[in-house]
């Protein structure tokens, strides 16, 4: 008898589990339900977009019905929302928002995708100032409609993380004076203090006002921000990139467990509390792959990951999701910060005794032109070696760096061994003796109490 398998929820976890199980089982039935237009999307690069830096929107398109019906055989129905699990009777009751029918649909098994919602904090004026948020194609459009019909020139953005850092720089380069309001001490808290500083002097040098320590308190009826400190500050409109909350309702509603991060709980294979249904993506609730606690990481490789090891499973060749090190990396301005693991607040919070190295060097080969400042700074085990988390800042060459020691962490080749890591070298791209070669030697120093520095 075919299988008859929903996916409840498009884009980077709903839409690559549907295709990924096509791939792995071309006799099971797959239908997939998402309430908006749009199905599958690059949504990391909207700011970008808003910047005119991608001329093309249709280049942020990955997929749509048409053509997963085609490819994959996959009924895709968009503007059809599920409202509720009937676990008992395994099946759904959905909505079609355009015609406003209600229907029930049954499932051998179920997959949630719901995503995550922009968080829009309890400040007073908020709802009714010319605000925006930045999580779909729709928010993207409105957005730019907004700076090319009305011309703007400033805004204000609330929150100085990922989002929020994007968009400064995306909105300065369109001409606009730009306002970045962080409540806590620095911007990018995934970054250690003395790396966030180094962020925070690219982005003041870029023209963008950086405020700091001083959350916003109102937003008064004249649209202008007033902060918890008295500050007033004016603009056109503001951006809003105060984080996401996970969508659990659905879940939460059909009795499935909800985990201490406020994620849906899941197996190593993506099951949920209820084994006949699985949860994928910025929704879920994993684990760290450094503590093994419970750990939420709303990007965009976990929600691939955890979509391929959901398709295995349901195709019964199981696959174990191993965890999380939250390995990131975001263009700021003409730098690049990555980060992968934990940094020194989450280890101090553990309660993880550890070590510290600090390095900067150039990018690549001093002679050749163009060498760029980078600076690493890595944790590790002070009796072990494990590589525990890792920051890099600077120019060309922090992706890649920031990639071998994630692979590092995830192969348990210890802080020392880094030394042993053979790079590849020409002028243009690195130094005989690498960044992250140089960083290994500082740990076998420090590990034999040889350093001296």
């Amino acid at each position: 008898m075919t299988r008859r398998i929903l996916v409840v929820g498009g884009v980077a976890g709903g839409a690559t589990t549907a295709a990924q199980l096509r791939r792995l089982d071309e006799e099971c039935e797959i239908v997939m339900f998402e309430k908006d237009e749009h199905i599958s999307f690059g949504n990391c690069g909207m700011p970008y977009f808003i910047g005119d830096i991608i001329k093309e929107r249709d280049h942020l398109f990955a997929a749509d019905p048409e053509s997963m019906k085609e490819k994959l055989n996959i009924d895709v129905r968009v503007f059809n929302e599920v409202l509720s699990i009937d676990r008992n009777e395994k099946s759904i009751k959905v909505k079609d928002l355009r015609s406003k029918e209600e229907y029930q649909e049954n499932y051998d098994f179920l997959v949630l995708a719901p995503g995550a919602a922009p968080f829009l904090p309890p400040i007073d004026g908020l709802k009714e100032s010319r605000h925006f948020v930045l999580r779909n194609i729709e928010d993207m459009d409105r957005i730019k409609q907004f700076i090319e019909t009305k011309q703007p020139s400033s805004c204000s953005i609330i929150g100085g993380g990922f989002i929020g850092i994007e968009m400064a720089e995306n909105l300065s380069a369109r001409g606009l004076d730009v306002n970045l309001i962080e409540a806590s001490s620095h911007l990018m808290g995934v970054l250690d203090d003395e790396m966030s500083e180094i962020i925070e002097e690219e982005v003041r040098a870029q023209g963008v006002h950086v405020l700091l320590n001083d959350g916003v308190q109102e937003v008064d009826e004249k649209g202008v921000i007033v902060t918890q400190r008295g500050k007033e500050i004016h603009s056109d409109f503001i951006i809003v990139a105060a984080g996401v909350r996970p969508q659990t309702k659905l879940a939460e509603d059909a009795g499935l467990s909800i985990g201490k991060t406020g994620g849906i709980v899941v197996n190593e294979y993506m099951q949920t509390s209820d084994t006949s249904i699985y949860a994928v993506g910025d929704a879920v609730e994993s684990k760290s792959a450094i503590t093994g606690k419970p750990v939420r990481i709303p990007l965009a490789w976990p929600a691939h990951r955890q979509s391929y090891i959901a398709a295995k499973h349901l195709s019964g060749d199981p696959v174990r999701f191993k965890g999380l090190l939250g390995t990131s990396v975001v263009k700021v301005f003409s730098l690049t910060a990555a980060s992968t693991g934990l940094n020194e607040k989450q280890l101090l919070d553990e309660n993880i005794s550890f070590h510290t190295i600090t390095h900067t060097g150039k990018s690549h080969a001093g002679y050749y032109p163009g060498a760029e400042r980078v600076s690493i700074r890595m944790h590790f085990c002070k009796d072990s070696g494990r590589i525990l988390g890792a920051q890099i800042i600077g120019g060309e060459g922090v992706d890649k760096r920031i990639d071998i020691i994630a692979a590092s962490i995830n192969g348990n080749i210890t802080a020392d061994r880094l030394q042993e890591i053979e790079t590849a070298y020409s002028p243009p791209y690195s130094s005989p003796k690498d960044l992250i070669n140089i960083i290994g030697y500082k740990a076998e120093s420090m590990i034999k109490n040889k350093s001296r520095d």
